[in-house]
């Protein structure tokens, strides 16, 4: 279904047209300036051609606007065969009507220049061509080629000039491409007469890996980008990976997914990542990141989700074997299709191809988390700014898609090591990192959390152990103006056990004897409450007597008291 064209300007802005090829829309704010001319320049091999070719396809295809190609290089035939990679069926829409290719051959040896002469023949060619197929596009590849075949520059300038305005008259929308001269955009001065739009394409190559690039060099009356922008092209044609067209209006999620390591699940709150964002492993040499990335690979999979393993150091199979050592079998889940592994050297491509292809990977697959292990050695191929930009437009894609994205990145050791060479730890959700910590003649481990946005969490170290189960954090040991990992915390804890121990064993023999003691103290307790009650039944028993022996005594008295009759 054709897209909805932008033929008129609408609040008085310059109307576009919709170039259809990916980003550069965006850049344009819309697209190449409607009814008028647009140089397209730049060196050999950056891409001109192509655009020029794309330019009238996709108005055909997307928006239903016929073209005009007019060649001065190529025939009908080589154009089409150039572009049906890129699924361009030329011969189709020049069958259907839709399209005309036009092959304008200048030979010097062959042309006999005598007195005054213009370009009427290519004006009639080209009006033909466009009533023919009704065009509203137009395409002159490249019109530089006249200046070639002809001697008369000021007879050829002139005659550029009102072919220009006549396409102008015509309203169509021209792009026309040029080869860039030196010390100016092209060879001939053609940006003197297109003073509406002129692109720059740039084909650069730095340290042995070629990179594209596109410049907006002037755009009258809109706003429009005004950096270089990657470009890149591949079999779907050409596109431009514009940074400054990303938004964060991505959806975000409250669903946490595991970090496959039990312990620092619980330093995020007892729950892990959340899914959709981005997670930064860094650290020096041989710290372990790659296990840790390795371990959210193996617990997403073995939970029933899909990842994609982008490899730029190691081979799938060296991996797999170095994560089986310490617990994690992830052939199994390649085996099943939960793992997929995408190796390649950073030298391989540009940093824009490595994007797409990571973007198409990702189209095609659909995992639920993407691990890119490292990132660092990406900067063989481009500055830290291109790295950055390129993955800031990976991560934005992945947060699109509530894809969680594990990278990792080796950093230096020393003061420095809270630093990313690529600068990407803002754009990081959560920023695990792992260092050695060097002490009585060995070099241990440790982790802890830097950051992570969104949730409580831990702010301990913790001892990073490697094992033939997987991995385990560890506290380490606090001492008095020490940590002590390893060996020394083995020892250290071992005496503190013997300490503990003996404490243990003298409280014992303390409380032993005071049991003993208590239960002497006791006895003789014991043996004075029974003399106790010995001398008081004693004392109870005289005194009673005693009472009885009165009474006894008083009643004899009274007795014999009666019998004397006493008075």
């Amino acid at each position: 279904m054709p897209r909805r064209r932008n033929r008129t300007a609408e609040n008085g802005f310059l109307a576009k047209c919709p170039t259809g090829i990916q980003g550069l829309d965006e850049i344009t704010g819309g697209g190449l300036p409607r009814g008028r001319p647009t140089l397209v320049c730049g060196g050999a091999g950056c891409g001109k051609t192509l655009l020029a070719m794309e330019f009238i396809v996709r108005g055909i295809q997307d928006f239903n606007e016929p073209g005009v190609f007019l060649a001065f290089e190529e025939t009908a035939e080589e154009l089409a065969a150039n572009v049906a990679s890129l699924e361009f069926d030329v011969p189709r829409l020049i069958r259907q009507g839709k399209l005309a290719i036009d092959h304008v051959r200048l030979e010097r040896s062959e042309i006999e220049e005598a007195g005054e002469y213009d370009l009427e023949g290519l004006f009639v060619r080209l009006g033909e061509a466009i009533a023919r197929v009704g065009a509203k596009r137009v395409a002159l590849d490249s019109v530089e080629a006249l200046f070639a075949g002809l001697s008369n520059v000021d007879i050829l300038r002139a005659e550029l000039r009102r072919l220009f305005r006549w396409l102008k008259e015509k309203r169509v929308t021209v792009v026309i491409t040029g080869e860039q001269g030196a010390g100016q955009l092209t060879r001939h001065g053609l940006e003197e007469y297109v003073s509406d739009c002129v692109l720059f394409l740039d084909h650069r190559v730095h340290n042995q890996v070629a990179t594209r690039r596109l410049r907006i060099v002037k755009y009258r009356g809109t706003t429009h980008g005004t950096n270089e922008y990657p470009t890149l092209i591949d079999e779907h044609g050409l596109s431009v990976l514009p940074i400054s067209s990303l938004k964060l209006a991505y959806p975000v999620s409250s669903q946490r997914v595991s970090t496959g390591i039990p312990r620092l699940d619980t330093m995020l709150g007892g729950k892990g990542y959340y899914r959709g964002s981005s997670i930064l492993v860094s650290g020096s040499a041989g710290t372990g990141k790659t296990s840790v990335a390795a371990a959210f690979a193996d617990s997403l999979c073995r939970h029933g989700g899909k990842c994609l393993y982008v490899a730029f150091e190691e081979s799938p199979e060296q991996i797999i074997r170095n994560m089986r050592s310490i617990g994690y079998d992830l052939e199994r889940w390649r085996k099943t299709g939960r793992l997929l592994f995408q190796a390649m050297l950073p030298t391989v491509y540009g940093l824009e191809m490595h994007l797409a292809t990571i973007q198409k990977q990702i189209a095609a697959y659909r995992p639920a988390a993407v691990v890119m292990d490292p990132i660092g050695n990406l900067m063989s191929i481009g500055e830290a700014a291109e790295i950055k930009a390129m993955l800031t437009r990976a991560i934005d894609f992945l947060k699109n898609l509530g894809i969680t994205c594990l990278v990792t990145n080796l950093t230096a050791a020393g003061p420095d090591i809270e630093q990313t060479e690529v600068g990407i730890s803002s754009l990081m959700d959560t920023w695990l990192l792992v260092r050695f910590l060097e002490a009585n003649g060995e070099r241990d481990r440790l982790l802890y959390l830097l950051k992570s946005r969104g949730m409580a969490h831990s702010n301990q170290v913790r001892e990073f152990v490697l094992t033939d189960r997987g991995i385990q954090l560890r506290e380490v040991y606090l001492g008095p103006g020490t940590v002590l990992t390893g060996s020394a915390r083995l020892v250290q804890e071992t005496k503190d056990q013997a300490a503990a121990m003996a404490d243990d064993q003298a409280a014992e023999r303390k409380r032993r004897e005071a049991l003993q003691e208590q239960s002497t103290l006791n006895a003789q307790i014991a043996a004075l409450q029974a003399r106790l009650d010995s001398l008081t039944g004693e004392l109870q028993f005289v005194t009673t007597q005693q009472r009885a022996r009165r009474a006894v005594l008083r009643q004899n008295r009274a007795a014999l008291a009666a019998l004397r009759k006493a008075d």
